[in-house]
């Protein structure tokens, strides 16, 4: 008995339901706010988190039920403000009634904002260092083309016609094909 179609069937079997593992948990844990999910992606511009953050690491902040004094958060600029909607990513070090104190590890003075917990993205849960440089060179037009270029290019090299099934071409001798 040839038992190379039921481990290809196993091994296909498998595969479905790694790739539905790993949608199932990125729907959980990864999906971005914008999607309804319970994190944001913050790629760092600049200076004011250095030495904890350089210019370039990927910062994903998740949504926690409370914020403290020593939490490094991502906020939007309060409307209302000179760069309302900016998102800065800064620690709080002090917290009053309804807003909080910030202020970038870099800096010497605290941050001319107040944002309410409202305007708080997230609190850091995961920095992956240099990883944002990767995404925002993927995320330019030419990029983009060539990155579409190369997977239709490896396509077409790839590509190799379904071979037929033995029979389904054979004509019987004596006969002759019948259109459909």
């Amino acid at each position: 008995m040839n038992r190379r179609p039921v481990i290809a069937m196993i091994r296909h079997y498998l595969s479905l339901t790694a790739l539905a593992a790993v949608i199932v948990l990125w729907m959980l844990f990864l999906r971005p706010a914008s999607l309804g999910g319970p994190v944001s992606y913050i790629i760092i511009r600049g200076s004011s988190m250095l030495p904890t953050y350089t210019s370039g690491d990927l910062i994903i902040v998740r949504t926690a039920p409370d914020y403290r004094v020593g939490d490094v958060v991502a906020y939007r600029v309060p409307a209302g403000d000179i760069g309302s909607g900016l998102i800065v990513i800064h620690r709080i070090v002090g917290s009053g009634q309804s807003a909080f104190t910030m202020r970038g590890d870099n800096n010497a003075a605290i941050d001319p904002w107040s944002p309410r917990p409202d305007d708080v993205l997230g609190e850091t849960w995961l920095s992956i260092p240099g990883f944002g440089r990767v995404l925002a060179a993927i995320h330019q037009p030419a990029m983009l083309a060539a990155l579409a270029a190369s997977i239709a290019a490896a396509t077409i090299v790839t590509w190799r016609p379904k071979r037929r099934a033995a029979g389904n071409d054979r004509v019987a001798v004596g006969s002759t094909p019948t259109a459909s």
